[in-house]
């Protein structure tokens, strides 16, 4: 059997180390998300629609006139995107087309 030395054996933990930090990772994308159901449960608590069109106007509490889930101050991602993650369902995508009784306005 082949011995190493100390000193290569060494050298060779950090270049690992090194590999191992450094390896690129497949993180988890906002592409990887599961669309929000609107029979979902947190979904029909904050009266989730994909369609922010069918939405009854005094239903509404903000007086805003124009509300969905691409001008609420609660969605992330990028703008444009059809499905995009929100701050109110964690772990799931949202439509921007969709509204909640959380919509707040942008800044």
């Amino acid at each position: 059997m082949k011995t190493i030395a100390r000193r290569q054996f060494i050298q060779l933990s950090a270049v690992a180390a090194t590999g191992a930090v450094l390896a690129p990772s497949r993180g988890a994308r906002a592409s990887d998300l599961p669309h929000l159901g609107e029979d979902d449960p947190m979904a029909q608590a904050m009266k989730y629609t994909h369609d922010a069109s069918t939405v009854d106007a005094s239903a509404k509490t903000n007086a805003a006139e124009n509300q969905h889930c691409a001008n609420c101050a609660l969605i992330q991602g990028d703008d444009g995107a059809e499905w995009r993650p929100c701050q109110i369902f964690p772990g799931k995508l949202v439509n921007a087309n969709g509204w909640c009784s959380v919509w707040a306005p942008k800044a």
